[in-house]
């Protein structure tokens, strides 16, 4: 079952009694059980809104970057800084003067400001004291949620 597992302390002992399956594996699932008939299994269902994105490979490894940056682009805010000074707040061009404006009067809906995410993309050129006055002038603007991605030419 795709999860994230946590287990309380002597759960190694209980894991010993794991006997290989049909398959010839160690099954997690087996171990569940356990806590199951036990009366100890405690499940917390991830709802609407949430993905699990198995990155056991470099393959999908790139392919859950590429969802979460579909996202990003689909529901946040993306500023993008190239190293000529060039600004862009989602698809629009910007002064920096008038970012922090944009940001304010942006419609997060339902959602504080502080909760939504802002994506800040930067040319790896772009030096490390223009990226912190872009997050000052983010998070002056009233949000929290800051992801950052550098990007070469």
């Amino acid at each position: 079952v795709t999860g994230l597992y946590f287990y309380p302390p002597g759960v190694a002992s209980l894991a010993k009694q794991v006997k290989p399956s049909a398959r010839g594996e160690l099954e997690i699932t087996t171990l569940n059980e356990m806590y199951l008939n036990a009366g100890l299994l405690d499940v917390q269902l991830l709802g609407r809104g949430f993905a699990w994105l198995d990155t056991g490979t470099i393959s999908s490894l790139l392919e859950a970057s590429n969802f979460v940056e579909m996202i990003q682009i689909r529901q946040g805010i993306t500023i993008s800084a190239s190293a000529d000074g060039t600004l862009f707040f989602n698809e629009k061009e910007v002064e920096i003067g008038e970012l922090g404006n944009e940001l304010v009067m942006f419609d997060t809906g339902d959602t504080k400001k502080a909760d939504f995410p802002v994506s800040l993309e930067a040319d790896s050129e772009v030096t490390n004291g223009v990226i912190v006055g872009l997050f000052d002038v983010i998070r002056e603007s009233g949000y929290s949620v800051i992801n950052l991605r550098t990007k070469s030419k």
